[in-house]
């Protein structure tokens, strides 16, 4: 079936709140990523921007194909691709965040843009997708995986050693690293740490990735920071829910997607693998303003043995993307369990009983969702595979609010 969906014309560029869950009919209008895979998404104004590692798009009746280097833009309204943003990024790109006066954040594992020097981070202006001047991170060492903007200020996380090691958070117009912000993540046993997501919620910075400490103190494998005070410092919250390693050394860290709540009350954390039990392939709610140094999950959602890579809380759900074949299945290997249900490659998730919904598009498993991206008109979804909600829709999607 097709939808038949009236967008309005303007829209917010920073996720909101939905009051229900969205539509398991996806848009027409959406264009398609012929090749490779889409990492990341943001909303600028009407225009939805697009990163990742492809080199060819085309519009949603796929009658034009266009030549596009790892990062693209459309019209929200239209589905039409914007024809004078065409930068080649000469690399993959993993992160995006919408920036002002018509520009998006670009952070990846490249090294230039249009054959300018811009190595793993750029600010770049819609209107021509031209590099903006003044913007020098200085990024070095390493990729950037994760962005976050909040006001005057840009939360950058990947593997990089400079400005500092593998955080930092930058003046978002001259992108220079911030002296009230040091906090370096750190595993004795790892040669490189790794951040892998990050998400902002008012005084809060959420942070994942492969280090056991955060400005010295044991946090294994997520922490928060308080970025209340012109000083961040590390916050009184501390989980072991992933201190135990999953599988050997194929999984030494296996912490992927988080994202808040739209109040900042709660955020969600999806991980990778295998079939082991514990924590590995979940899905898992945490308060924000617990305190402790041993806190637990409110609840714990397991596929059984697949992977989840992107999670999106939106209120009404917790989206939850991946390879998975199945929910609620704690005690699945690598099989349907008792009480498994199936919520092939994308589901969604009771945001109080951490129990699948009935919401069931279906998408086509592949590697996984790597993107989601929730705003005022719906869930836009971001993959390496053809088929969403049981129709074409090339890596790039768009679930409507009913």
């Amino acid at each position: 079936m097709f939808a038949r969906v009236a967008l309005a014309a303007i829209i917010a560029s920073t996720p909101v709140p939905h009051s229900r869950v969205v539509s398991a009919d996806p848009v027409d209008s959406t264009p398609h990523v012929l090749d490779g895979i889409v990492n990341a998404i943001a909303v600028v104004g009407r225009t939805v921007v697009v990163g990742g590692s492809f080199t060819e798009v085309a519009d949603s009746a796929r009658r034009t194909a266009q030549p596009r280097a790892n990062l693209f833009a459309y019209d929200l309204v239209t589905g039409r691709i914007l024809p004078g943003f065409a930068p080649s990024v000469a690399g993959p790109v993993y992160g995006l965040a919408a920036g002002d006066d018509g520009t998006v954040y670009v952070g990846g594992e490249f090294h230039g843009v249009d054959n300018q020097r811009a190595r793993g981070l750029a600010r770049v202006r819609l209107a021509d997708g031209s590099l903006v001047a003044g913007f020098e991170p200085r990024i070095g060492g390493g990729m950037v995986t994760s962005l976050a903007r909040q006001g005057a200020k840009l939360y950058v996380g990947g593997d990089f050693v400079s400005p500092r090691v593998a955080l930092a958070r930058l003046d978002a117009a001259t992108g220079a690293a911030d002296p009230a912000f040091d906090i370096a993540p750190d595993d004795p046993l790892t040669a490189k740490v790794k951040v892998y997501a990050l998400a902002v919620s008012g005084g809060r910075l959420a942070v994942d990735g492969s280090f056991t400490t955060l400005g010295g103190q044991s946090r294994p494998q997520l922490g928060l920071i308080d970025i209340s005070g012109r000083t961040a410092r590390v916050a009184p919250w501390r989980t072991d829910a992933y201190a135990r390693p999953c599988n050997s050394s194929a999984f030494p860290s296996y912490v992927r997607g988080l994202d808040f709540s739209p109040d900042g009350r709660y955020f969600a954390v999806v991980t990778t693998g295998g079939p082991r039990g514990g924590m590995c392939d979940t899905t898992a709610r945490f308060e924000t303003h617990a305190k402790g140094t041993a806190i637990k999950p409110t609840w714990v959602n397991a596929t059984g043995g697949d992977s989840l890579y992107a999670v999106a809380v939106t209120g009404a759900a917790v989206y939850v993307g991946g390879h998975q074949r199945w929910l609620d299945n704690p005690r699945g290997r690598d099989s349907a369990g008792p009480g498994a249900v199936a919520r092939e490659g994308i589901g969604a998730i009771h945001p109080r009983t951490g129990k699948a919904l009935s919401w069931n598009p279906g998408r086509e498993r592949g590697i996984g969702v790597k993107a989601f991206y929730a705003h005022s008109s719906g869930l836009l979804v971001g993959s390496d595979t053809t088929r969403l909600g049981r129709e074409y829709h090339a890596r790039i999607g768009m679930f409507p609010l009913p």
